[in-house]
């Protein structure tokens, strides 16, 4: 499984590659391999046979060990097939993904301290702001998907759409949900860990071949399986082959924002979050518990 995920997120990195240079209306990789299908691991053998250098202040140490923790969360994804099932099947699987992702923000932290720059830090302080800002609105409307389902699991939110898609007039939430799921992975055009001007290459300026392409290989890998917890809960009918073919959708338009929108200021993507987003999804959450209350 382990390396399905990797060969998927270095597909996922061509797709990128394509989409935005057919969009600025150029080729983009098409030399190695047939229309470059094997650029990703021509790229991956160059990275991992770089040699690592860091300097004598870097904690060489905290670097081996950090590990983006929602790799693990792919194990809470139900797989479709004849019954359904993910490889860590319980009932509350959706806590447990809020606790894992909650994890990302103390590496990412890790990730810029321990290479003891000021550009680093900076960057890695800038992203642990916005991640932890954008995570509640991201749990808050992961909380109302559950209260509509009556359960945190995310099979049975597959099953309670059997009759109606939660995307039936929650189109604001999913507006909300997909610009939240960017902010929350650091992408375009909310890529403020990344500003040229003043921080270079945010939190990963320091580190190079290997240690570059994990980092890389992670930030992609959050996109996936956020696309996959989104077409779960908002687009799954059970035992349909729908629910991947809009996952990849998701997935190309989250690669197709970078391409259209510029970058925002930061002060506006503070304010976005906590003066818009927080109290639309606190509002949201009362509706579907004052139904419940009436029903029972």
């Amino acid at each position: 499984m382990t390396i399905s995920i990797l060969v998927s997120v270095a597909f996922y990195t061509i797709l990128e590659r394509k989409i935005l240079s057919y969009m600025q209306i150029r080729k983009g990789p098409n030399k190695v391999g047939l229309m470059g299908i094997l650029q990703p691991f021509s790229d991956a053998l160059k990275l991992f046979n770089k040699n690592l250098t860091y300097s004598e202040m870097m904690n060489s140490i905290l670097n081996f060990i950090n590990f983006h923790p929602l790799f693990i969360s792919i194990l809470l994804i139900p797989i479709i097939n004849f019954n359904m099932f993910s490889l860590y099947d319980n009932k509350h699987n959706i806590l447990l993904f809020f606790i894992i992702s909650s994890m990302a923000v103390y590496v990412m932290l890790m990730i810029g301290w321990s290479a003891n720059s000021k550009y680093s830090n900076l960057g890695s302080i800038r992203s642990v702001a916005q991640m932890i800002s954008y995570e509640v609105s991201l749990f808050m409307i992961i909380l109302f998907i559950s209260i509509m389902s009556f359960s945190y699991s995310f099979y049975e939110i597959m099953i309670s759409q059997s009759m109606l898609l939660f995307i039936s007039g929650n189109l604001i939430l999913f507006m909300m949900w997909i610009m939240s799921c960017l902010a929350e992975t650091n992408r375009a055009p909310f890529d403020f860990a990344e500003g040229e001007s003043e921080l270079v290459s945010g939190f990963n300026v320091e580190y190079m071949g290997g240690w570059f392409a994990l980092i890389f290989l992670a930030e992609y890998m959050s996109m996936l399986i956020l696309s996959m917890i989104t077409s779960i809960m908002f687009f799954s009918f059970p035992m349909m082959v729908i629910s991947p073919l809009i996952m990849i959708m998701i997935t190309i338009i989250l690669l197709w924002v970078r391409a259209t929108y510029p970058r925002f200021r930061y002060d506006m993507l503070m304010n976005m979050s906590w003066k818009m987003f927080l109290p639309v999804s606190l509002f949201i959450i009362v509706i579907p518990m004052n139904m419940l209350f009436m029903f029972i």
